[in-house]
């Protein structure tokens, strides 16, 4: 499984100690992230976060996206990374209008600083 996949399941599972982990990973290793490879993986839900989490980290690293997350769309359904935001209004509302750009353009939704500490 390719290091973004894992990132991505880390989010989808909401293993945010995982997820948090693996990018201060990435981060120490001073990751080309716009060389990352696509997935390998067809689930649309894995993919759109793996995207999603590619364009956040390359942009934070100020470095280009990888070009496969160019053919990654938006999901079916709306996924919180917060499962708190499905009950919490206030919430829900932050995360769906201040969620970052590659996360928000693929119906993912994260508060507006997700992953900055890393």
């Amino acid at each position: 499984m390719e290091q973004i996949e894992q990132l991505a399941q880390a989010a989808l599972t909401r293993d945010h100690l995982k997820l948090r982990s693996l990018v201060q990973d990435l981060s120490r290793a001073k990751t080309n992230f716009s060389r990352m490879p696509r997935p390998s993986t067809r689930e649309p839900r894995l993919l759109a976060m793996s995207a999603a989490l590619a364009e956040l980290l390359a942009n934070r690293n100020e470095q280009k996206p990888p070009e496969w997350t160019k053919e990654i769309g938006p999901l079916a359904e709306p996924f919180f990374l917060l499962e708190s935001a499905v009950t919490m209004k206030r919430l829900r509302v932050l995360c769906e209008t201040q969620s970052p750009e590659p996360m928000r353009k693929r119906l993912l939704y994260a508060p507006p600083h997700f992953l900055e500490f890393a």
